[in-house]
């Protein structure tokens, strides 16, 4: 049985040995370690063969917020989890390895402000998380890019992002060569910051503790590092203040609030009081506060009592100042009419105008169950009747003083057909505008009211408020404009003749003769210094150009009592003096030129009228004649009375001289008496009448038969008040509403582009430009309007929306230009350049395509920030004014450094230290620190620890380079 068995026991040993035969181990064969490294190592090697440049012309991202600083991935697999690899580079290459701290550059990454780095890898989990949360594994990734990067002698620094998300914690490796090996960590304490890391002397010892044995009494030593420090300030936001002037109205004595209610609201200061358009609405400060970097160059500290001092240093003592505006979202988002402003309002006014064409009179939009849609029945609102009390009190009520209508203009105002800015129908379009939400039916519920008080005005003969009495009619402006200025008019009219019938019927009475001649005499004297100032122009025209300009009155009496010794000069009425030399054809006398009544004013459709009947009578003389008959009859009576024997054809020599056809012959200037002295021996006048003026039946001839003596304040008025007056009353009340729309549109623009006009910008130099460039695109755009039929109202409609947006960005740069001009009066300098560099982000943004929608998001915009001198901190440092009780209570002041009572919101420390590259270093061959260190007893930064936070945070870098 022993033989039988031990055959057995060798073979079970044989199948034992072949089995492990089977089984071994081959290192020949890359491990899936090995072969995550490998991929590490071939994506480093082909980004750096590839150079930045290469790498931005092949799809490099740019970083969010940067200026010259990319990145590319890739995805690293091993064995079950995914990785994704980026490097993070800049394209210039002027700089060293390491960023250049003394001037804390704004763009730079996060990772390069907290270590110190240029480029890098940041090599993280393709997780929810994006983190590591074990550290066994953070430690093997961590290895195996670093002996990627030293196959292939990369000095990249390579971070991995660990611990929970919200500790922004990192741990990073840089091979510096085979010499030196950097090493990183940064960490967050997010809460319950120790008293002793709030302040700068526990921050340094902090510091010190990484390289100085813990036995050491850190205020009794001398340890030298450097030391950098930015403080960053900011003012409180516009809502804030908002917010805490509700609280101190809510906190306030209940007694005094209720004796003062609304009193404390409508003497608030908003940052706009001054500004034109406060009138109408309070703008949004665009401007939503200021961000101010007070920056600590490079300065040496040896101990804690040195750090104190910096702590309790005034921020006037730091070697820079950045300032920069913090910008409003609004600015970066279209209001499409949500906002209180005049763009949003034309808005709008321009969908009023739309549905204007449904209805013929405005009385059919007062009453909603008359209005046939639907859209009305549901958004027509109608402010309370004491919003149309307070309205009708602004526009007829208040100041009788007449405002200036010049005010304001561009000089392109006048090309676009509305009203001036002052005047009455102006100040009627912006209230409509903010009456209600500008629906049609607020509007013409406003029109109605509006209109009944004009015509309360006529019937009481009360002078129209913030229309001019006298003057030409401006055919430049609305018709509504002009019919309401010849309406005041006529009212001024009206009120004379009111005048002087009731002194005349007083003086009958017999009652005080004396003082009512006087009072008589008075009114006459006014009534014929308003005509005759008007008349002026016109006497001058009518006058033969043969007058000696400069023959003086004085000069003039005398020769006229030297020729008229006639006693009929005695008669005269109406006289204006004598024209030059010239002489009476039936009589020995001087031909005087009288006083005219001035020609009736007309607005814009009377003068189309009467065109409209010249050309449908032709060209033939009797048809001007007649439609100017009252005219000419009124000159011709008053000719008759300032020279009683007077014939036709003196009146033809003084009015048409062209029509008279003299057989004088011309002679050369003479002098006045030389004149005077041949009138009498060439008398009577050598000439005859024209052709058309010699024709039978002529009109001029039987119009002076007819025409009797009476000077111009003898004759009844040319313009009839009356009838002119109840004409307008009827044009206002059945206008067509879309013809009211259309002159409230183009009015309402010109009137919103006047008054941005006014705005006070300073020099900001790009302004001017561009609301030349407004009034261009205004006028062009509201050119169809002027015309009597709309050709086509729907693309005329959209237009005018896109006219809107437009209008909507010139008025954010006019009120961002208003704001830091009021806020920089005595630094200008720093105003312009903010401007320019918002001018300069916002401009290129201003375009919309044909859908009216952005070419680009433009939800957050940033200014640049601008140095600020010496001389310009005092006016920074207003800006941030001392903080209410409230505002100090909400806070505890334990950071120093206070600007104005205000504390730093984030300040950031760089503590660094070096060592001669020479010392201490014991494993290194004598080539590889001469190759590194580029000659003995240079100095290589050893520690360095970045610090950022507040009182209820801190964030703590920490890089220690060591040799290997």
């Amino acid at each position: 049985m022993s033989s039988t068995s031990r055959p057995n026991h060798l073979e079970e040993d044989d199948d034992d040995a072949e089995e492990e035969v089977q089984h071994f181990d081959d290192f020949t064969l890359a491990s899936s370690w090995e072969r995550f490294i490998s991929d590490i190592e071939a994506t480093c090697r082909q980004w750096s063969a590839d150079g930045p440049k290469n790498l931005v012309a092949k799809g490099a991202v740019a970083v969010e917020d940067s200026k010259n600083l990319f990145k590319v991935k890739n995805e690293l697999r091993s064995e079950t989890k995914r990785y994704c690899m980026e490097l993070y580079f800049q394209i210039d290459d002027n700089g060293s390895q390491q960023a250049g701290f003394g001037d804390w550059d704004s763009s730079s990454h996060d990772l390069q402000l907290c270590f110190g780095v240029k480029d890098f890898l940041l090599i993280a989990p393709q997780s929810a998380s994006g983190v590591l949360l074990d550290a066994p594994e953070s430690s093997k990734l961590l290895s195996a890019v670093a002996i990627a990067l030293s196959n292939c002698a990369s000095l990249w620094p390579v971070f991995v992002p660990v611990h929970n998300p919200s500790r922004e914690a990192y741990i990073g490796i840089q091979n510096m060569g085979t010499v030196f090996t950097r090493r990183f960590e940064a960490d967050l304490i997010g809460s319950q910051v120790p008293v002793k890391l709030m302040h700068l002397d526990g921050l340094y010892e902090l510091f010190v503790s990484k390289f100085v044995y813990s036995g050491v009494d850190f205020s009794m030593h001398n340890i030298k590092v450097h030391c950098l420090m930015r403080l960053k300030y900011q003012t409180f936001t516009s809502d804030e203040e908002d917010e805490e002037s509700d609280m101190d109205e809510f906190m306030g004595d209940k007694a005094d609030t209720a004796e003062n209610n609304g009193s404390e609201s409508r003497n608030k200061v908003n940052w706009d009081d001054d500004c034109p358009w406060s009138e109408w609405y309070s703008a949004e400060d665009p401007l939503r506060g200021f961000g101010l970097e007070v920056t600590w160059a490079d300065r040496t500290a040896k101990n804690t009592l040195e750090m104190a001092e910096l702590e309790n240093a005034s921020p006037h003592e730091a070697e820079k100042w950045i300032l920069h505006p913090i910008l409003s979202p609004y600015l970066g988002e279209h209001s499409h009419g949500k906002r209180i402003d005049f763009a949003s309002q034309l808005l709008s006014l321009v969908e009023a105008l739309d549905e204007s064409y449904i209805a013929q009179f405005m009385e059919d939009f007062v009453s909603v169950e008359n209005s046939s849609s639907e859209k009305l029945k549901t958004s027509a609102v109608i402010p309370p009747p004491t919003v149309l009390d307070r309205v009708v009190k602004d526009l007829f009520h208040e100041g009788s003083k007449l405002p200036d209508f010049t005010k304001g203009e561009h000089r392109l105002s006048r090309a676009l057909k509305g009203a001036p800015l002052e005047s009455l129908f102006t100040k009627f379009c912006f209230h409509s505008m903010w009456f209600g939400n500008c629906n049609i039916r607020a509007i013409a519920f406003l029109w109605v009211e509006f209109v009944r008080e004009v015509r309360w005005c006529w019937e009481e003969s009360q002078p129209l408020p913030k229309m001019p009495f006298d003057g030409s009619i401006d055919l430049s402006t609305c018709l509504i404009n002009q019919k309401l200025h010849l309406l005041a008019i006529c009212i001024e009219k009206k009120c004379e003749m009111n005048e002087v019938f009731l002194d005349c019927e007083g003086s009958e009475d017999g009652s005080d003769a004396s003082d009512t001649l006087e009072v008589i005499g008075q009114e006459h004297h006014k009534v014929e210094k308003i005509r005759n100032a008007s008349s002026e122009e016109d006497l001058l025209r009518k006058r033969d150009s043969s007058i000696a300009e400069d023959t003086s009155f004085e000069r003039i009496t005398e020769s006229t009592n030297s020729v008229n010794q006639n006693p009929i000069n005695a008669i005269r009425r109406g006289s204006a003096g004598p024209v030059g030399t010239m002489m009476l054809l039936k009589s020995h006398q001087r031909l005087h030129a009288p006083y005219t009544q001035d020609p009736p004013l007309m607005t814009e459709d009377m003068h189309e009228e009467r065109l409209q009947a010249v050309e449908a009578f032709g060209d033939s003389l009797n048809v001007p004649g007649q439609l100017e008959k009252d005219i000419l009859l009124s000159d011709m009576s008053a000719f008759k009375a300032a020279n009683p024997d007077a014939v036709f054809e003196d009146f033809i020599r003084w009015h048409s001289p062209g029509d008279w056809e003299s057989s004088e012959p011309e002679t050369a200037e003479a002098s006045a008496s030389s004149i005077s002295e041949d009138s009498k021996d060439k008398w009577p006048p050598q000439g005859r009448l024209s052709q058309r003026m010699s024709d039978q039946g002529n009109l001029w001839r039987k119009s002076w038969n007819d025409a009797p003596a009476l000077s111009a304040e003898d004759q009844n008025p040319l313009l009839d008040p009356n009838r002119e007056g109840e004409k307008i009353l009827h044009y206002l009340e059945t206008v067509r509403p879309y013809q009211l729309l259309e002159q409230m549109v183009c009015t309402a623009f010109r009137g919103s582009a006047d008054t941005l006009n006014q705005t006070n910008l300073g020099n900001m130099r790009q302004m001017p430009s561009k609301l030349e460039q407004l009034y261009l695109i205004i006028r062009s755009t509201l050119g169809v309007l002027q015309r009597n039929n709309v050709p086509d109202r729907e693309q005329t409609v959209q237009d005018l929306r896109r006219l809107c947006v437009v209008f909507e960005h010139v008025e954010k740069l006019v009120t961002v230009a208003a704001s830091l001009h009021r806020k920089f009066l005595e630094a200008p300098r720093l105003a312009e350049v903010m401007f320019s560099d918002f001018y300069g982000t916002y401009d290129p943004m201003m375009g919309i395509n044909s859908n009216g929608e952005e070419k680009k998001s433009r939800t957050e915009m940033e200014v640049g920030r601008q140095e600020v001198s010496l001389r310009e901190r005092q006016v920074v440092s207003s800006l941030f004014s001392p903080p209410s009780p409230n505002q100090s209570w909400r806070k505890v002041l334990s950071m120093g450094n206070l600007l104005n009572g205000h504390e730093p919101v984030l300040r950031e420390v760089i503590f660094s230290t070096g060592d001669d590259v020479n010392n201490g270093i014991h494993y290194a061959a004598a080539a590889d620190v001469a190759a590194t260190s580029d000659g003995g007893g240079e100095e290589i930064e050893t520690h360095r620890m970045y610090v950022s936070g507040t009182s209820n945070d801190l964030r703590v870098a920490l890089s220690v380079t060591s040799c290997d």
